[in-house]
């Protein structure tokens, strides 16, 4: 399927994407998504109507919001209405308790978060779209200290030099551990692999590149992406759409409360 860009009158927000601690969310219209596989736990919400998850191996469901654990291969079918979706870094929290807040928890995705009412009353009733709204509900104020001291160790320094071609061994000999245990010890903190947790903090690094002034090329480059194919498979595979169609519409990019408005580059072309 070829993405279309973003239309520009689907709802009365903006498209957005806020970039902060590691965290991202998206708000606005559906996307019209393929089928994904985030890198790290996704929460989507419905703020005007429900929506249908389809993964494999499940009946469809329809829901008004839904967590979806991280590499697990999924579609998000929704009308018109604005899509809330909140990606979670690891290093906030422990899954246990993001899992542990929704209702319905029958199959790996779960469904119907306990406060899904509160948390689209909060959103609307807001003077102006914010994110912190879902993360302070979802992930509270204070960081829980579950996660090994030295996986988080390990999350601070991908995010701290995400362009940097840094492997497990090198990062395990930094936090003491055999590069095997490093490994097992970061898939069971952090609910993701340590390989796709690297490529996240690249992503979320190109993006706030790119919201800083520099083409899609450039800002993969410069987060560390082999070249720009790289960087446009692993766009749509974490995303379901091209990093093109997400931003070549009236979207703005917000980081650490840094609003840029994004428009299309046309000094190089962009990856799709």
């Amino acid at each position: 399927m070829v993405s279309e860009p973003l239309p520009e009158t689907c709802c009365d927000e903006r498209p957005t994407v806020w970039l902060w601690e590691g965290h991202a969310a998206y708000c606005g219209p559906s996307l019209r998504l393929d089928t994904h596989s985030a890198s790290v736990h996704c929460f989507a919400l419905g703020l005007d109507a429900p929506f249908t998850v389809r993964s494999a191996g499940a009946v469809d469901r329809r829901a008004r919001s839904a967590l979806i654990p991280a590499r697990t291969s999924h579609q998000v079918l929704a009308g018109d209405g604005r899509m809330m979706f909140f990606y979670v870094d690891p290093s906030a929290t422990a899954s246990e308790s993001l899992f542990g807040q929704m209702i319905d928890r029958g199959t790996p995705i779960a469904f119907q978060h306990r406060d899904e009412t509160a948390l689209i009353s909060a959103w609307n009733a807001a003077p102006s779209p914010d994110p912190e709204i879902v993360r302070l509900r979802l992930l509270g104020a204070v960081e829980v200290d579950s996660i090994d001291d030295r996986i988080r160790a390990a999350m601070r320094m991908l995010r701290s030099r995400p362009g940097d071609q840094l492997s497990a061994v090198e990062i395990a000999a930094a936090v003491n551990l055999s590069p095997s245990r490093f490994l097992h010890l970061f898939s069971v903190h952090a609910g993701t692999s340590f390989r796709r947790y690297r490529l996240w903090v690249r992503m979320c690094h190109a993006a706030g590149a790119f919201s800083n002034g520099a083409d899609l090329t450039s800002a993969a480059s410069e987060a560390g992406f082999a070249s720009p194919s790289h960087f446009s498979d692993a766009f749509r595979t974490m995303f379901g759409l091209t990093a093109t169609a997400l931003l070549a519409g009236q979207a703005r990019i917000v980081v650490s409360g840094d609003e840029a408005v994004v428009r299309p580059r046309r000094t190089r072309s962009a990856p799709r």
